[in-house]
């Protein structure tokens, strides 16, 4: 990674990538580079949801915001940028996206608190996996979902600064031939490019450059190479360029998550995580299949990326075990004790600071 301030991290994190992508897999293995301070615990805002509709969604999302404020005395309002990013998910394709319900929500909330309608926009990879979610409007009617709500798509290259990219030598490029379509675009259209092209993933520079803040909508799903598909990943693989060689290997993509979570500039602005538990999936992700998803009515928020994706870690194995398959397992999911040792946050669900709103 190079960015203006972070020469520092760049070597620390270089270092540290190249020493856990060289070594072998094993149980407990841990990123070979000092850890951060342990971080403090911070809360997770709970509200219970009654039929996902979208009144419902903004009755819960403005309660939340609140006890947010309340709690922290941060407010959400503009500052001196004027503008909020929010993160949104459609990656496993139709009907595991974030859900409109609360992307609506989210927006009426920032809208209540001062922000104007062009300056909260949002943010997606895939062009593709966006107009069939529904977030890009539709070929054959051009209405748009979120009039006046920018839509910032990431492969379409425009929303990448030269300066900023994460750095790793490891793994080399993905092969083109599994997708091309991402090969066409961090080559720039280019058949064929340097080793030092090959190593760069370009970050999404609207989120922390262009932004007061921004807001994390991701959706759960397992992943095989990585364990958890959630918080973490949406803001990191799925957030930048030339990210797809990092999901063929276990040895590297947890050190590649943890470290982009940990740049200094990303995490500055990354105030909090929402996710809906409308739909999230314990197998065979991070590809949708309805036949292996649960809904449950609750809605958390947290600034803490790493303990949300514990959580979840603990929901989609009690699933897993319902249903007869195996537990996703520590060494699975290493992104977790990764980002714990970078202080992204803590993975420990046992001492999780809640705030129930419904008061249970």
């Amino acid at each position: 990674m190079i960015a203006p301030s972070s020469t520092i991290l760049r070597l620390f994190g270089l270092a540290a990538f190249a020493l856990v992508a060289t070594l072998p897999a094993r149980a407990g293995d841990k990123p070979a580079a000092a850890q951060a301070p342990p971080p403090a615990r911070l809360p997770v805002f709970e509200e219970k949801l009654k039929d996902f509709s979208d009144a419902d969604y903004r009755y819960a999302v403005e309660r939340l915001f609140e006890a947010f404020e309340a709690r922290t005395g941060r407010k959400l309002v503009p500052g001196p940028k004027k503008k909020v990013g929010l993160k949104i998910y459609t990656d496993s394709g139709p009907g595991l996206e974030t859900p409109f319900g609360l992307t609506r929500a989210v927006i009426a909330a920032l809208e209540k608190r001062g922000f104007a309608t062009k300056n909260i926009f949002l943010v997606g990879l895939n062009p593709l996996r966006l107009r069939m979610t529904g977030y890009l409007p539709s070929l054959v009617t051009g209405v748009a979902p979120f009039p006046g709500h920018p839509v910032y798509v990431l492969e379409s290259g425009k929303f990448y600064d030269p300066s900023w990219f994460y750095d790793s030598p490891l793994p080399a490029r993905f092969d083109p031939v599994t997708n091309e379509r991402e090969a066409l675009v961090s080559a720039k259209g280019k058949s064929t490019t340097t080793t030092e092209e090959d190593r760069k993933s370009f970050l999404a520079t609207p989120l922390f450059l262009d932004a007061d803040f921004w807001i994390n909508l991701p959706v759960y799903t397992d992943h095989a190479v990585l364990g958890v598909n959630g918080a973490l990943v949406n803001a990191t693989l799925w957030n930048a360029s030339n990210t797809f060689r990092f999901f063929r290997s276990p040895a590297t993509a947890p050190a590649a998550v943890a470290e982009m979570a940990a740049i200094p500039e990303l995490r500055e602005g990354w105030l909090l995580n929402l996710v809906s538990l409308e739909l999230y999936q314990f197998i065979g992700g991070p590809y949708f299949n309805s036949l292996y998803t649960v809904s449950e009515k609750r809605l958390w928020m947290s600034s803490d990326p790493v303990v949300l994706d514990a959580l979840m870690l603990e929901k989609m194995n009690l699933a897993r075990k319902r249903t007869g398959f195996e537990p996703i397992s520590d060494d699975d999911s290493r992104l977790l004790d990764f980002t714990q040792q970078l202080g992204v946050g803590s993975r420990d669900t046992k001492h999780v600071p809640w705030v129930k709103l419904d008061g249970n």
